[in-house]
């Protein structure tokens, strides 16, 4: 439960949706409307106030860790694409010669994007992979994904705007003008500070899990940033945490206590190396089948996974849960009342 209450799911929610994805730095989005349902559920909004801050370009959508989609306030993007990119890349090689894409390609994809954006233009994927063949990229296949991929990835493009639900491409340096730079050695000891206090307790290894970091640099972010932290050793490991989670906590246990419904990839679930304190081993397989990478939405109760749970199929069943075990009395109208109040 000290998770929750360090990850604003319980007690006075952010301001708005910006600060909940601050206090978080970094919320995975590949899935677009969970991400949104992420924010709403820590900023006490809707997701159409989230979706406002993209179309306000306070928030923005990329890749800025493990090449994986996440939300970010639009100010760190760019020093966590600094920090994190060069080791990312040095793993796509072997990929882009897959896709049989050179140097060429890529240079020329990023002239055709800057081309077709500049001024504080907006495109959609099919839009900007059209300008992209245009401008004589080959896009077949998976190379439109893996150069919009790369442009963002290497920080010349952004997600931020959206149009009829499909959210649109700008160039990051016009959508966001004025954005943090930081040093190196400042930036692993900002990362490391923002995580343990948005997730913790936590651990070096849930540091290094959820951003990408090799351990020396997760442990050279924590040296920086441990003055500012409390420590709370758990069977014999050190976590480390805001020392303001505890008392947020306690004034809102019973809250915490209760029923929470979360959609899929949640930062509680998917936000640590170790996840055995939300989500049971012997139940892990039943939010991630099969291991696939796609976590299923979870109900809480007490800061503990106890069943998984999706929209209904049809009007006569609008919301369909799945138990790991009997539920206690209670539990399903709370979650069925939850269900109510998110859609």
């Amino acid at each position: 439960m000290l998770r929750m209450a360090a990850q604003w799911l319980v007690g006075p929610p952010a301001a708005s949706p910006v600060e909940a994805v601050r206090r978080l730095t970094a919320v995975q989005a590949q899935d677009l409307p969970g991400a949104l349902l992420s924010v709403a559920l820590r900023s006490g909004g809707t997701r159409a106030e989230v979706t406002a801050a993209l179309d306000a370009g306070t928030v923005v959508r990329s890749w800025p860790m493990r090449g994986t989609l996440h939300l970010t306030a639009a100010e760190d993007l760019r020093w966590l694409l600094d920090l994190c990119t060069e080791r990312v890349l040095r793993g796509v090689a072997t990929r882009r010669a897959a896709l049989e894409l050179t140097e060429v390609d890529l240079e020329r994809a990023r002239e055709a994007a800057v081309g077709a954006l500049t001024g504080g233009r907006a495109a959609s994927r099919a839009e900007l992979l059209a300008a992209l063949t245009a401008g004589g990229v080959p896009t077949t296949g998976q190379r439109g994904y893996h150069l919009l991929w790369w442009l963002s990835q290497t920080g010349t493009l952004v997600l931020g705007p959206t149009r009829d639900g499909d959210q649109l491409f700008v160039l990051l340096d016009e959508w966001v003008p004025v954005p943090r730079r930081l040093d190196r050695e400042e930036a692993l000891g900002e990362l490391a500070l923002r995580y343990f206090r948005g997730h913790g307790p936590a651990t070096v290894a849930d540091l290094v899990r959820w951003a990408g970091t090799t351990v020396g640099d997760g442990r050279a972010g924590l040296a920086f940033a441990r003055p500012q932290l409390e420590t709370l050793t758990v069977d014999g490991t050190e976590h480390l945490m805001d020392p303001g989670t505890p008392a947020r906590l306690a004034a809102a246990r019973a809250e915490a206590g209760g029923v929470h419904l979360l959609p899929g990839f949640d930062e509680l679930v998917l936000g640590y190396a170790d996840r055995s304190c939300t989500v049971p081993a012997e139940h892990a397989d039943r939010i991630v089948p099969g291991a696939n990478g796609v976590f299923r939405p979870t109900v809480v109760v007490g800061g503990r996974a106890v069943a998984t749970w999706r929209t209904g199929r049809g009007k006569a069943r609008p919301l369909e849960v799945e138990p790991f075990g009997e539920l206690a009395p209670g539990v399903l109208a709370a979650v069925e009342q939850r269900y109510a109040a998110l859609t």
